[in-house]
């Protein structure tokens, strides 16, 4: 028998007779789901929007980043500079691919087709 139905004086003094039964507390799941029926932002659910806003951003750097360093490797017409080029654009793509794999994008072949990426870059990395 818990305090609060307990017909002990201090219980009736604090309570009055007998303390309401209000029943077991809700289930965790039966909130979440509530307030996302309920169109209500949790602080968690805020934090999330946040977190994929930046993984966004960060992929679209990378991208960009990328982008710049294929740019340059193309526009370069060969000889003294070049493994430098090849070697900024390897880290380039290498960062690329691992931003990707971080936010659950694992399919490197759509990639290197979309961006041309040579093969001298991508033996560079040890991209298959």
């Amino acid at each position: 028998m818990s305090f609060l139905n307990s017909r002990s004086p201090e219980a009736a003094l604090a309570f009055g007779p007998k303390a309401p039964d209000i029943g077991p507390m809700p289930s965790p799941h039966f909130t979440q789901s509530l307030s996302k029926r309920l169109g209500v932002e949790t602080g968690e659910a805020v934090l999330r929007y946040e977190l994929l806003q930046e993984q966004a951003a960060a992929l679209g750097r990378q991208g960009a980043r990328l982008e710049a360093a294929l740019a340059a490797l193309n526009g370069h017409a060969g000889g003294e500079g070049r493994a430098a080029l090849v070697r900024e654009a390897a880290d380039a793509a290498w960062c690329f691919f691992v931003q990707r794999e971080v936010i659950g994008l694992r399919d490197r072949a759509g990639v290197i087709a979309q961006y041309a990426i040579p093969r001298e870059v991508l033996n560079r990395i040890g991209a298959r």
